[in-house]
């Protein structure tokens, strides 16, 4: 019994595994692996859904190219243009902020830089 008490416990993550890798260790292993999926954020996808914008498997993969090009060069908060949309993206956290269609103002403020694709 004394032998139990005396054995310090491993450190367990939030998922309660032991042995499981760290937040850290995942987000390393992501951006290693080129995962470059964008995530839209709920206004993004309200916007999207108002603005009646559908975008096509080619135009969401030219938008995670911009995102990516951004983040390459050390944008955080970037235009990323691709075709007559416009999209808001913050590369740190891979989410679009927001969409713009063509016709609409175009005035974008607290941006670091835009990428043309």
């Amino acid at each position: 019994m004394r032998s139990r008490l005396a054995q310090p416990k491993s450190p367990k993550n939030a998922a309660g595994d032991a042995k499981g890798a760290s937040f850290a260790q995942i987000l390393e292993q992501r951006a290693q692996a080129g995962d470059t999926a964008l995530r839209f954020s709920r206004h993004a996808n309200e916007r999207l859904a108002s603005r009646s914008i559908a975008l096509s498997n080619e135009q969401v993969r030219r938008l995670e190219a911009g995102a990516a090009r951004a983040s390459e060069k050390g944008i955080v908060e970037s235009l990323v243009m691709v075709d007559d949309y416009a999209f808001i993206v913050n590369t740190k956290s891979n989410i679009v902020v927001t969409a713009v269609a063509g016709g609409e103002d175009r005035i974008f403020t607290n941006i670091d830089g835009a990428v043309i694709s």
